[in-house]
């Protein structure tokens, strides 16, 4: 049974498909702009829900992620329904997701990742800076884009400045951002031009990799 996905764009252009977070669906509203956003400069954005948000939708209980292995099957399982090449990525939880599975190669045999965009990427959980989520970001096996808030409670550019991560990582920081992207009103940016220049990299990277 194929997997339900939400389209923004024109099917023809350069694909990127784009996972949520762990606590709001590919419905929420980051989701949605920054898929519109992404869209608008000729790539073709794929949004979807993993298995327990599908759920969610359902029956309204909230519940947490499945386990790592499962998210990952999930994930595989459209890249390999969509069947074309492609960049995959996702916001914080999703963007973790799709790097890991973009790191392992020896089970993508079907598939073709040209590389991985994360927006927001959570380096580490909540509070736990110590719990580093970066081992497979210390040798990639394929383009890597991490846009990222400067102060993101789930890696700072303090912090991220210290991890020993692959030269080949693409990152960008917005200036004051949060984990959504959004900076405070003193720091003299809004959240739509933090968005807007997200999307503005995005689609480029996307474009760069995929034709």
């Amino acid at each position: 049974m194929n997997k339900k996905y939400t389209e923004n764009g024109n099917s023809r252009d350069p694909l990127f498909i784009f996972a949520h977070g762990a606590g709001a669906g590919s419905d929420s509203e980051f989701m949605q702009r920054m898929a519109e956003l992404i869209a608008a400069q000729e790539i073709y954005v794929v949004r979807f829900d993993f298995p327990y948000m599908e759920q969610r939708a359902i029956d309204g209980k909230r519940r947490p992620p499945q386990r790592m292995p499962a998210l990952l099957d999930d994930y595989r399982a459209l890249i390999r329904q969509l069947d074309r090449p492609c960049i995959i990525g996702g916001k914080s939880m999703g963007g973790r997701v799709a790097s890991l599975l973009m790191q392992e190669a020896e089970k993508n045999v079907g598939t073709d990742i040209r590389g991985c965009a994360c927006l927001g990427y959570p380096f580490h959980p909540p509070g736990k800076p110590e719990s580093l989520r970066t081992d497979h970001l210390q040798q990639l096996q394929q383009p890597l884009l991490i846009v990222q808030g400067t102060r993101d409670a789930l890696g700072d550019k303090e912090e991220v400045d210290g991890y020993a991560l692959d030269a080949a990582l693409q990152l960008l920081w917005l200036e004051d951002g949060d984990h959504d992207l959004k900076p405070r009103k003193k720091s003299g940016y809004s959240h739509e031009q933090h968005m807007q220049h997200a999307a503005t990299v995005v689609a480029a990277f996307v474009r760069s990799r995929v034709q």
